[in-house]
């Protein structure tokens, strides 16, 4: 059996997003626009009955799970593999640093070259399989009846739903970042998942976060 919906949650605005700063596994909690962000989304998701809560063990994703822990009285469970991607030393850089510091890294992670981000991070190939595998076990955990909800990270939830989905690495970038706290809604049906909402939760917005769209 698998899960009938997953909805794949971002975290809300911390103060590194606001600021351009590569946030990768740096553990940078919510500001105060994030937590409001969470308690409103969380409100929306509520109405969905979710049946069970996964999150990164990341602090900003953990505090927006929790929004929706307060409501529906759901546990939550933590899965590490939900993280964001590792970017080693880039951590803290703004996209301005990083383009001072090694321009060429900069130009092939706009242009979405393949590439390790930092000096021992990961690729983009690397954090969507880590992300897919968890995106697999979690719905195999399911039924039909279930919605299950996962509160994690804008770049692991487009590329790994991407090839949980498997869509050609060359189409990911049609799949626009998600923006704070917006999600991503994955309905099962006969012939597997299907994206039934993208980017859903608000209007359009701009995309603050580790996935640098242009």
């Amino acid at each position: 059996m698998t899960a009938g919906r997953l909805i794949v949650w971002r975290h809300g605005r911390t103060e590194w997003n606001l600021q351009d700063k590569i946030q990768g596994q740096a553990d940078i909690p919510l500001d105060t626009v994030g937590l409001s962000q969470a308690r409103s989304a969380a409100a929306r998701l509520a109405a969905l009955a979710p049946t069970r809560l996964f999150a990164s063990d990341l602090q900003r994703a953990v505090a927006t799970a929790g929004e929706l822990a307060a409501l529906t009285g759901l546990k939550i469970e933590y899965d590490e593999a939900l993280r964001e991607i590792d970017v080693d030393d880039w951590a803290g850089l703004t996209s301005s640093e990083l383009a001072a510091i090694n321009p060429e890294a900069a130009a092939r992670m706009l242009s979405g070259e393949p590439q390790r981000r930092g000096t021992n991070g990961e690729t983009i190939e690397e954090v969507a399989a880590r992300f897919s595998g968890a995106l697999q076990r979690i719905s195999e955990e399911g039924t039909s009846e279930d919605t299950i909800v996962i509160a994690t990270h804008g770049l692991a939830a487009r590329v790994g739903i991407c090839l949980f989905l498997g869509i050609p690495q060359t189409n990911w970038p049609a799949f626009g970042g998600l923006a704070n706290c917006n999600w991503v809604s994955l309905l099962n049906g006969r012939r597997g998942y299907r994206i039934e909402e993208w980017n859903a939760g608000s209007l359009p917005e701009p995309v603050m976060s580790d996935d640098p769209q242009k």
